[in-house]
């Protein structure tokens, strides 16, 4: 039996007294992280916001296998909370949906969660009406036209149901009742309810797909009420991603369970603990960035170069070498090596010394030492 169908759904039940080492963590961790954003600057804040919504766009996406461009999510959320970047890429129909929807429901988390909104961040994520090659029932509550909604694993004819959710004839009963509570009900802790509300959610399975999309938009708009503010400095998506089959595995086992759900809060709680941690790394790549680009702030570059710095300090797979850099700008490889041997000369890249058709080249990144900047050749090592 499922839980939507214990004669006590959906009255939840936990143990306080297991979740309350949990929830003082995350608290303290809350507030150390907002207090430490407050004091770093304006400029540096609002780039640790964009580095932290395109993480969490993009990992909330590959957690249901669909693998966006970076870029192009960075691009559209930095052209949508209207911050000047140079070199934006053009994004697609599919990414500019799945960031317009992912900003709603952070950025303006203080709006009421309503049906009309939830179809409009559904529509926005199907665009063309499909999903795959499928055509799906898009900004309405899915039907049962064929058969029951299950979640399933496995080749064709040997399937594995993991999950039947709610006939949808009590869709419109039951997601009132879901919308109700997540408006009104503020005696809950807010990171609790934020947990509550990704579960009861996905449970419902209310749309035809989208379902764990929109679970985890849900989540972070209350977070971010638990928070109280849109800049988000933390991605739970991204850990979530890290232990993939766990989420699963946990969802799972819950929804099979009894009403008493304190090891999916536990375990949601522990990946959050985890993203507030993380926090740190993430901080520290904002302040390298910042200290780069003071560094260089009178160095002349060109458009090709500025995109290519980036990618080093981001999301670059791969040994950096000329014929990558001539591929992922466009140019004739001969312009790629002058790209290249310019900033060798200006001290922002540094030949790796491997040699011959194995050469590829290193960013130099500046270092703190006792308050003085000086240049230190890092090598990052990227899955291939």
């Amino acid at each position: 039996m499922y839980l939507h169908q214990s004669k006590d759904w959906p009255n939840f039940k936990w143990d306080n007294e297991i979740l309350l080492p949990y929830v003082s963590k995350v608290r303290d961790l809350q507030g150390r992280l907002i207090g430490r954003m407050e004091s770093i600057g304006f400029e540096l804040r609002e780039e640790a916001v964009l580095e932290t919504i395109t993480e969490d766009i993009v990992k909330s996406s590959e957690i249901e296998g669909e693998l966006l461009n970076p870029e192009e999510v960075r691009s559209s959320v930095a052209r949508r909370l209207g911050m000047e970047i140079s070199g934006l890429s053009n994004a697609s129909r599919d990414v500019e949906g799945v960031v317009e929807m992912m900003l709603d429901a952070t950025q303006k988390y203080q709006d009421p969660l309503t049906k009309d909104r939830m179809c409009g961040w559904h529509a926005a994520l199907f665009p063309t009406g499909r999903s795959g090659m499928y055509k799906i029932t898009v900004g309405e509550w899915r039907g049962d036209e064929h058969g029951p909604m299950q979640v399933v694993s496995g080749a064709m004819g040997r399937e594995k149901v993991h999950y039947t959710a709610p006939e949808a004839p009590r869709l419109e009963e039951e997601m009132k009742r879901f919308i109700d509570w997540f408006n009104r009900d503020e005696s809950m802790e807010s990171v609790i309810k934020s947990a509550i509300a990704h579960l009861w959610f996905v449970s419902i399975h209310p749309f035809d797909d989208g379902n764990g999309r929109i679970a985890r938009a849900i989540a972070d708009t209350q977070l971010a009420r638990a928070d109280r503010t849109n800049q988000r400095f933390y991605s739970m998506s991204s850990q979530i991603m890290k232990s993939k089959n766990g989420y699963y595995d946990i969802l799972e086992s819950t929804q099979k369970g009894s009403m008493d759900i304190s090891q999916w809060l536990v375990w949601y709680f522990e990946r959050l603990t985890d993203a507030l941690e993380l926090t740190d790394e993430t901080l520290s790549k904002i302040l390298m960035k910042a200290k780069f680009w003071e560094l260089h702030k009178n160095t002349q570059f060109n458009e090709r170069q500025i995109k290519m710095i980036n990618k080093l300090q981001g999301d670059l797979f791969g040994k950096l070498h000329s014929s990558k850099w001539a591929k992922m700008t466009k140019v004739h490889r001969d312009t790629a090596r002058r790209d290249i041997q310019d900033l060798i000369e200006k001290g922002v890249l540094s030949d790796s010394g491997e040699g011959g058709r194995s050469t590829n080249y290193i960013l130099n990144l500046p270092t703190l030492n006792t308050g003085n900047i000086y240049l230190k050749k890092q090598k990052t090592t990227y899955n291939v």
